[in-house]
């Protein structure tokens, strides 16, 4: 039992073997060598012959939604000035399964770059989007830790900034998502807020600081032109905000940073390109969870 006269930030007692703990070497989580194999020689060459079929504006500070149909390829891209945006990925057909930000950080890694793959939520667990161009792919891990394109943050939201600081500011990423969601789908806003979910933070520069492990953010190194292109392996139904932090080198949940619009284009490829690709399957557990109930 706990001494009550013990004051609750007392220092704990280091024990003796304490390096040899701590010397002990990691082990991956899930290692990820048995993914199914991404073809990228056949998705750049079907790239080849794709034009373009759609394109959305995104506002600066706000959000708009697109549909990419399994087979074609979206393309985000900065515009104007360096910004960074919220990704919310959902099946076009069935909200339920959208894009699962947990389980793509502990297949992949904290930062995503081409090659890797966006994955749905459970009971579903496929690939949603496939990463297949990546013009800040330079950029790597740098000397703080940080890197572009995370999977670590949740997004901006007002409920956050109340807590922090008694805001009540509308205008941040799950907001514009919620807003965006509501007026694609017909939904009330009350309906579609809890379908907006974690996202991929499109060149967003983050990483977690090494004295005491808070996420932070820092400039990012997007610049007009640069570009983060994707395969749609499902139906897709998208939202993408124009973060209010603009490039979030100071803050974000207000109007003080400049902002700049995001442009998503979509592509399709011509007739036969990508051979005899096939959109992948919902995952294959039984979902029995060990039960013997029907």
């Amino acid at each position: 039992m706990t001494d009550p006269s013990t004051p609750a930030n007392a220092p704990f007692l280091v024990p003796s073997d304490a390096a040899e703990r701590r010397a002990v070497a990691p082990v991956i989580c899930y290692p990820n060598e048995t993914l199914p194999r991404v073809d990228l020689q056949l998705y750049r060459a079907a790239r080849v012959s794709a034009v373009k079929v759609d394109e959305v504006l995104v506002p600066a500070r706000d959000a708009a939604t697109f549909k990419v149909p399994a087979g074609q390829f979206f393309r985000i891209s900065s515009v104007g000035g360096p910004q960074v945006g919220d990704l919310n990925l959902w099946h076009a057909g069935d909200l339920k399964e959208r894009f699962y930000s947990g389980k793509t950080r502990a297949l992949h890694g904290s930062h995503l770059t081409v090659g890797e793959r966006m994955w749905t939520s459970l009971p579903y667990l496929r690939p949603m989007a496939t990463i297949t161009e990546d013009t800040l792919g330079w950029y790597g891990i740098d000397q703080y830790g940080g890197s572009v394109h995370d999977v670590i943050g949740t997004r901006c939201d007002p409920y956050t900034g109340n807590l922090l600081a008694g805001s009540q500011y509308h205008y941040c990423c799950h907001s514009n998502l919620a807003r965006a969601l509501a007026a694609e789908t017909g939904m009330s806003l009350a309906e579609a807020e809890p379908h907006v979910h974690d996202v991929l933070n499109v060149f967003m520069c983050t990483g977690f600081s090494r004295d005491t492990g808070q996420y932070f953010m820092k400039a990012s190194p997007v610049r007009p032109g640069d570009y983060l292109e994707f395969f749609a392996e499902i139906d897709l139904l998208g939202a993408l905000s124009a973060c209010p932090g603009g490039d979030c080198s100071s803050e974000h949940s207000s109007d003080a940073a400049a902002c700049y619009p995001l442009l998503v284009e979509v592509f399709k490829p011509a007739a036969g390109a990508l051979g005899d690709w096939d959109s992948p399957a919902r995952n294959g557990y039984d979902q029995s969870h060990g039960s013997t109930q029907s």
